[in-house]
This record gives C-alpha cells, sequence and structure tokens, in this order.
C-alpha cells in the first residue's frame, strides 16, 4: 500500500510562525482536515489491460490525501503499473490523459472533486443500501475502476489532465472568495506567484505552503456572537463565547456576507447554496437551522415544547427522528456545529463548505 504523504511534505504538530498568528483551535482542525486521507483500491479494468500484462497485480492501494485530486494520483499509479503490470511495449501506448475513474458501482467520478469529497459522497451514497451510519474509527477502502482509454469527455466537463484540475480549483477558490467577502478583492490581490502558490500547496501536499497564501483568503474564527444553541457536546463545535458585546472583525467569520456550501444528496442532486453566518436574531447559523430549513423532510425541525401545566411545569420539546445525518470532512456533524466556525476550519481548499447527506438507517 501506498502512503501518499510519506513522499511529499509531512507536516509536524509544532507550530511554526504562519500557525501562531491564528487561532490554535482554528489551526488545530484545519491541521486535522488536511492531514487527513482515505483508502482507495484502485484496479484496472480487465477488459482493458494490454497483452502480457501481469493480472495478478493490477490493484493498487493508497491513502490519498482529502485534499488532493485524482489528476495528481495518475503519475503515481502510471509508476507502478510500468514496474510491475505492464511490458514496454503496452507502456508506449497508453496516454494518461485517456485514462478515466469509475467507482465499484459504475458511477463517473470527477476530476475536479477533491478525493476526500468523492469519498464521502460515495459514504453517503452507499447509506440508501447500507443499514448502518459510516464507522468513525474504521475506514474501508472505495474501490475504483481505472480506465485507460475512450474517457467520456461530454460527462466529465473538464479534460483529465493537471492544468485543468488547477484552472478548476483556481475558479472555484475566486467564486468562494467572492460569496464570503461580496468581492473577489483578496483573492485578485494576491501576486501571481501567490495564487500559483496555492495549487502548488495541494499538489506537493505542504500544509504551510498552502495556507501561508490561504490564509489571507480565509476568514478566522473570531468572537462568536451570543448563540442561543445547546451546549456543544462534540469537539467540533466550537466554545460558545461569554463576551456579550465583542469587537467587529472584519476577517471573522461571523462578519463574512455569506457562506458557500454545497450539499450532495446520496445518488442523487448537488445544492448550491449561500447562507449568512448569523440568523435575523443575530445568533449563529448552525447546521441544524440550515438544514432544517433546506431538507425538512430528512431534518424536520424541532417543535416547541408544549404549554406549561400542573403536572408538567417543565415540558420539553418533543424529540424529532433521526432521519438522516450530515457529514462534513468525514466526519458526521453535530447540529449544533455553527456554520461560520465549519467554513472557517473544515471547508474544502477551494472555500467551499461540502456537506454530504446520508441516509440513517439505525
Amino acid at each position: 500500500m501506498s502512503t501518499y504523504a510519506a513522499r511529499h511534505h509531512s507536516s509536524q504538530p509544532t507550530l511554526n510562525r504562519v500557525e501562531k498568528s491564528a487561532d490554535y483551535n482554528t489551526t488545530l482542525f484545519r491541521r486535522l482536515t488536511w492531514e487527513g486521507t482515505v483508502p482507495l483500491e484502485i484496479r484496472v479494468d480487465p477488459k482493458e489491460l494490454p497483452a502480457n500484462s501481469d493480472r495478478g497485480l493490477e490493484c493498487y492501494f493508497i491513502q490519498a490525501p482529502r485534499v488532493s485530486y485524482l489528476p495528481l494520483l495518475v503519475t503515481e499509479i502510471r509508476r507502478f503499473l510500468m514496474d510491475v503490470v505492464f511490458d514496454e511495449v503496452a507502456a508506449k501506448t497508453l496516454k494518461d490523459e485517456e485514462w478515466w475513474f469509475e467507482s465499484e458501482e459504475g458511477t463517473l467520478l470527477k476530476w475536479h472533486w477533491p478525493i476526500g469529497l468523492i469519498y464521502d459522497n460515495h459514504t453517503t451514497s452507499t447509506s440508501l443500501r447500507s443499514p448502518l451510519a459510516p464507522s468513525t474509527s474504521l475506514a474501508t477502502p472505495m474501490r475504483l475502476i481505472l480506465h485507460l482509454a475512450a474517457p467520456p469527455n461530454d460527462k466529465l466537463f473538464i479534460s483529465p489532465s493537471i492544468e485543468s484540475c488547477k484552472q478548476a480549483f483556481m475558479n472555484q477558490l475566486k467564486e468562494a472568495d467572492f460569496i464570503r467577502w461580496g468581492n473577489t478583492r483578496r483573492m485578485t490581490g494576491l501576486r501571481k506567484a501567490d495564487q500559483d502558490g496555492l495549487w502548488e500547496g495541494i499538489k506537493e501536499h505542504s500544509f504551510d505552503d498552502f495556507w501561508r497564501v490561504a490564509s489571507k483568503l480565509t476568514p478566522v474564527v473570531g468572537t462568536s456572537p451570543r448563540s442561543t444553541s445547546p451546549t456543544p457536546t462534540s469537539s467540533i463545535s466550537r466554545p460558545i463565547s461569554t463576551d456579550p458585546n465583542p469587537p467587529p472583525d472584519r476577517d471573522s467569520a461571523y462578519s463574512m456576507k455569506s457562506i458557500p456550501i454545497r450539499m450532495y444528496l446520496p445518488d442523487g442532486p448537488t445544492l448550491q447554496e449561500v447562507a449568512p453566518p448569523l440568523i435575523d436574531d443575530g445568533t449563529p447559523h448552525t447546521l441544524a437551522h440550515f438544514v432544517s430549513n433546506h431538507l425538512p423532510l430528512l431534518f424536520p425541525p424541532r417543535p416547541p415544547p408544549p404549554p406549561p401545566s400542573r403536572l408538567n411545569p417543565n415540558p420539553q420539546a418533543p424529540a424529532v427522528p433521526e432521519l438522516a445525518y450530515a457529514l462534513i470532512q468525514g466526519v458526521i456533524s453535530p447540529p449544533e456545529a455553527e456554520l461560520a466556525w465549519l467554513s472557517a476550519c473544515l471547508a474544502g481548499a477551494d472555500g467551499w463548505l461540502n456537506i454530504c447527506i446520508g441516509i440513517s438507517r439505525g
């Protein structure tokens, strides 16, 4: 099995000067997200194996970074196939630009999606058939089929090249920048070398190189306004501020104009939404509020408690069934998590908060 990060820049847990200037907890979650990997089992379509190939070794395992992209894995996969599976004659006939992937179930995999998103979307799609929610401690390899010819370019949207993937990434980053701040001045104000450095950080899997530039675009968590949310029960939820009048911070996640969000339904469409960091009463916009507004059949809003009575002076709101769950960066996120915090800490490298919706079967 290949461990991708072992041959790239390995991030250490000690903080450098860039990290010291940011909130410690924000940096911690950003680093955990960056260091996240997913297991992939990549098998060449047996119908497309060249003659004289070793058919007992056409399967390749890799721990791929969540923030990376499939085109960035092709060089490593090709090296393995040339060394172990194909002979020299076959190697000369194969063209990387004709390679493409699909899942074991036959779903075409998009080149411009981060690998972590592909994995999470596959996980939630299988929730339609699996009786259990995804395990938080044991990750099952996602099985990919590698095709060596005849890519369906009309369905791939972009050509399977690193340069095309880079352009798609930069476009997503600019769109997210506009949604967050109402303009793209932060992005367009970067030098060309810095803009290229963002992609190089992804390509080389270097946390420090990427965030040295991305920190100029991405909001800091800042101070959360007074919240009426329940006390957080999970480490993914940001602690609620006790300061009733925090000073305004134009770089704070709570000062953004909107949060760029995409929701991925299992075996269904992708919903692109924008959400304010605060709701009308000035409290933080929570994940529960957002999904219940947009997907009320899967996340029914909790009804208010009944009026108090002599027999029940402190009535509680009735429970609602847990029909679905939200998966963000491989983590089942608690409903009280604040969208602004999630956007600052768990958004993808392209600036979008990706929420994969799974169906509960428990």
